[in-house]
């Protein structure tokens, strides 16, 4: 990987109030994952920005009720593996969130909204040096850039399509937010999903109460279970994160539902605790039924992993004087646990700076935006 001197930025691209009207344009779009009409109009702003300087879109219709993914190609067209960044367009925040409890607004260096931080501020620059590199012609790499639709709930239509650009890609850069001041991510915790419903048998709590197996009971001991399997020492954690059952206060309560979170270091032990919680039994008069399984194989940082980190850290600090830190592991997942696992060199926490992800303090900071925008860029043009 080599460097090029110094360049100065594109008119415009330092420029604070043309990067907050641009975001702000974006957050005033509410797309949760769940409403896709929502997140394709997410989409279309992006294909028209994209369109009209010229750059090939491609969209993918979305399926199972979910939004569209878009995928633009830019750079030099050559068979040859290229650079891939991933963005995703899906956020958690709920339809009405812009009106009631985060509305759009500059406090300071804070630009505070719907997913500022989590991660439409990340992908609107990245995507604004995605265009500079593209318009530059400096890439010396084919440019792929793809906008997901379902990041947020684990990427169930859009992993198969990651995966296949993945594999043609010699780098990936993933605009998740940057952590403690600015540090990029070099590796992520796989992710295990499950849920599990328990079964028993309903009867009146009053008049018949050893006629009834109460459900939430056995739930109760199968969620000890799950618990117990935490082990901080391993990086190992499990989370029973919600539970539903029973129908009134005075009925044995025949159902009872729980989803599991499961986070780990690595893949054996993926493989393993997933083999546990599939395993679980019932107790004798209960039937149980658990599915799922690992969502996102764990990243870790690897020699081509070291190296794109070591590339990008040598850019910000001859271009932009500044020293780019890491978090070499994180609890969270994202798209880029995929490429990781392909064994395809990516670094990951290029988005912007700012705290608060997916709670109704959430911001980014507008002094990050053109650095992070710029550095895109020049990775674009020297990997």
């Amino acid at each position: 990987m080599s460097q090029n001197p110094a360049v100065p930025a594109p008119a415009g691209e330092s420029d604070p109030g043309e990067a907050v009207a641009g975001i702000g344009r974006w957050l005033a779009v509410e797309s949760p994952t769940d409403c896709a009409s929502g997140v394709n109009r997410m989409m279309d702003l992006v294909a028209a920005e994209a369109g009209a300087v010229g750059i090939a879109c491609e969209r993918i219709p979305g399926r199972d009720g979910l939004g569209d993914h878009l995928r633009l190609r830019a750079g030099p067209r050559r068979d040859e593996p290229g650079i891939l960044v991933l963005s995703h367009l899906d956020t958690v925040h709920p339809v009405g969130t812009l009106a009631a409890d985060l509305p759009v607004r500059v406090e300071g260096d804070r630009l505070y909204g719907p997913g500022v931080y989590d991660m439409k501020g990340g992908a609107w620059l990245a995507f604004q040096g995605f265009l500079a590199a593209a318009r530059g012609g400096a890439a010396r790499r084919p440019l792929t850039f793809l906008f997901t639709s379902d990041e947020e709930i684990g990427s169930p239509t859009s992993r198969a399509l990651i995966e296949a650009e993945g594999r043609r890609a010699g780098a990936v850069l993933v605009t998740e937010p940057a952590r403690d001041g600015g540090r990029v991510v070099t590796g992520r915790k796989g992710v295990g999903r499950f849920d599990v419903h328990v079964e028993g048998r309903p009867a009146h709590s009053g008049s018949r109460h050893a006629d009834g197996r109460n459900a939430i009971r056995e739930a109760a001991r199968l969620i000890l279970a799950i618990e117990a399997m935490t082990d901080y020492e391993r990086g190992i954690t499990t989370t029973v994160g919600t539970i539903q059952g029973g129908t009134a206060q005075n009925v044995i309560p025949q159902h009872c539902r729980f989803s599991v979170d499961l986070r780990v270091v690595g893949a054996a032990d993926g493989r393993a605790c997933e083999a546990t919680i599939l395993g679980l039994t019932a107790s004798p008069d209960f039937s149980l039924t658990i599915t799922g399984g690992m969502n996102r194989p764990p990243y870790a940082k690897d020699e081509g992993g070291e190296r794109l980190y070591a590339h990008a850290r040598d850019l910000a600090a001859a271009e932009l004087g500044q020293d780019l830190g890491e978090v070499p592991l994180t609890g969270g997942g994202s798209d880029g646990n995929f490429t990781a696992a392909l064994g395809v060199p990516t670094l990951d926490g290029l988005g912007i700076d700012g705290d608060g992800a997916h709670t109704l303090h959430e911001y980014a900071l507008i002094s990050s935006i053109a650095p992070r925008r710029l550095l895109m860029r020049r990775l674009l043009e020297t990997l």
